[in-house]
């Protein structure tokens, strides 16, 4: 489905990629972990256009990404969950979630989004009216990820969910993922907990120094040397 080809990227002056190539298959939970500054959030960045690549090439069912601006992903039924939830803090829960639906094409459908974004996340429906900015950590984690979902993408790009969130909420968004990973989208997750990132994940990438060190299906991962390898041992 999305297919990375000798990417490069970074910030001016500072490459941050280095001929990273991988291949995300359609309908399954890719998984990318790694240390902090293994280049996760610049690889994320680079495939929704938010950051230009010096080299390489991105494509997505065969068609390049080259010149797509990050506003038109959408159209091209992809969404990305950022990391630290990003919401509208001013506005109301029910208005985050309408803003996850904005495009043209979508908004013949926000009353049935709404209503399935409620139903997977009901303490959504008990705050609808309240500020985005009232929420709790875990709350807004949800906000977040249901307004992604507002949208219906077929590819759904999750940045650090877990994110100084407590232990319970961690067990309940990565049961939550495992709902979504039903084969009919496809899912990019980067994340820092790795036994249960390998663990909710049909393939693993690990990252190492802005590089691709690893690729792997999540059910032939050795624990032991994926740790090893993170920790660069």
């Amino acid at each position: 489905m999305l297919e990375l080809t000798q990417v490069r990227a970074g910030y001016g002056a500072i490459n941050v990629l280095w001929d990273v190539s991988l291949r995300v298959a359609a309908g399954k939970l890719t998984c990318i972990i790694g240390p902090n500054g293994a280049g996760k959030t610049t690889l994320l960045r680079a495939i929704m256009g938010l950051l230009p690549l010096t080299h390489g090439a991105i494509t997505l069912h065969g068609q390049s990404l080259a010149g797509t601006p990050t506003w038109g992903m959408a159209e091209l039924s992809v969404a990305m969950i950022p990391e630290g939830r990003m919401t509208f803090r001013d506005m109301s829960v029910e208005e985050n979630l309408i803003m996850g639906a904005f495009s043209k094409a979508q908004r013949a459908h926000v009353a049935t989004r709404l209503e399935a974004a409620y139903a997977m996340f009901p303490r959504l429906r008990e705050r609808r009216r309240q500020l985005a900015g009232s929420l709790s950590g875990g709350e807004a984690q949800m906000l977040a990820m249901a307004r992604g979902l507002m949208s219906d993408p077929k590819l759904l790009i999750i940045d650090e969910p877990s994110l100084g969130l407590a232990p319970l909420v961690v067990g309940e968004l990565f049961e939550i993922l495992a709902r979504l990973n039903d084969g009919a989208r496809t899912i990019i997750l980067v994340e820092q907990n790795t036994q249960r990132a390998v663990a909710a994940a049909d393939h693993v990438i690990l990252m190492q120094g802005g590089k691709v060190v690893l690729s792997q299906a999540a059910a032939d991962v050795d624990l032991a040397r994926l740790d090893a390898l993170y920790f660069a041992r």
